[in-house]
């Protein structure tokens, strides 16, 4: 944390133009009613999210590389899966001190070419010690629920879906982190990602009055109440915060806030996008904020039961909502 001095008064005068960016776009975008149809469609999301939960942290388990055998499971239900949408999968290896890991990779080529590409990333290993049902095999459920709702579109640009190996500690912002990995040869090939995504903790909403906490100086702006999602961005995607808003609010009711901040603030970084960052591509962390909420965050407790599966869902929808503009469709 800062003192109370000119970093501390920068970092409110930051946080104010970043709450008032926010506010602007939500006057002019009324969210639409949850009719009967797309209350069903919601129900149906949340058991197919909540069936890909269930595999990976309770039939699964923890899943990093000092459990291999069940990294490599996860990695073969996410492969299954898509294979059985009808995509072909890549494998990207992550050299890790000559254990064995990889990033899976997928695309929906653009129509009429490949042009830009909107990449949509999550982390499929959990922390050491956790089941890891929040953090993250949500933010995997959503990535293969996205490819499903997806396919088949002809959208303008390509959406390449990547499950992302080795983000929890020792590997995050290391060589072998898998999405520094996948950034950092995506630049060096030249790909024009027009923007990254990263699926992060996803599912936990919590209704009571101080469940929310936040990294000085946020919690003067944004809600006391956990039951929202979190729109991250850096100084440089601030202009895709507004964006994302902007297609969530269009599609959703569910309750949502964004923050563009300085990569210094606790938490802003911690996830796959910090990667892309450091590539100089534009990219959001979407969350329920984790370790600021949730209270099993990287313990055992992390556990299918502990996700707040219905808020989970309809945060889903309005993100697989917001995601199909994002690529330029309709």
């Amino acid at each position: 944390m800062w003192g109370l001095g000119a970093t501390a008064v920068g970092l409110v005068g930051l946080a104010v133009a970043a709450h008032r960016a926010m506010i602007a776009v939500k006057p002019g975008v009324a969210p639409p009613p949850m009719g009967e149809a797309a209350r069903a469609e919601v129900a149906a999301l949340e058991g197919r999210l909540m069936g890909h939960v269930r595999v990976l942290a309770s039939r699964i388990g923890e899943r990093n590389l000092s459990r291999p055998q069940a990294l490599q499971a996860a990695a073969d239900y996410i492969r299954e899966v898509w294979e059985a949408q009808g995509f072909a999968v890549a494998e990207e290896a992550v050299p890790a001190g000559g254990l064995r890991a990889a990033n899976l990779v997928v695309e929906l080529r653009g129509s009429p070419g490949p042009g830009e590409i909107l990449l949509v990333g999550a982390h499929y290993d959990s922390a050491l010690g956790s089941p890891g049902a929040n953090d993250n095999a949500t933010g995997v459920a959503l990535l293969l629920e996205m490819s499903r709702a997806l396919r088949g579109e002809a959208l303008p640009r390509t959406v390449r879906f990547v499950a992302f190996a080795n983000e929890e500690p020792p590997y995050f912002a290391t060589e072998a982190m898998g999405s520094r990995v996948h950034a950092r040869t995506a630049r060096r090939r030249g790909d024009p990602i027009w923007a990254m995504l990263s699926l992060e903790t996803l599912g936990y909403y919590a209704g009571g009055l101080r469940s929310q906490r936040y990294p000085f100086p946020f919690g003067a702006f944004y809600p006391e109440t956990g039951d929202f999602l979190a729109v991250v961005g850096n100084l440089r995607s601030r202009g895709l915060v507004v964006e994302f808003l902007r297609h969530f609010l269009a599609a959703s009711d569910f309750p949502v806030e964004g923050v563009a901040a300085p990569e210094r603030v606790p938490g802003v970084h911690w996830s796959d996008h910090w990667a892309f960052w450091r590539e100089g591509y534009r990219a959001l962390m979407l969350t329920d904020t984790a370790p600021f909420r949730y209270p099993a965050y990287h313990t055992h407790g992390d556990v299918p039961g502990a996700i707040s599966a219905t808020a989970f869902a309809r945060a889903g929808y309005g993100i697989i909502r917001a995601v199909r503009p994002l690529a330029g469709g309709a």
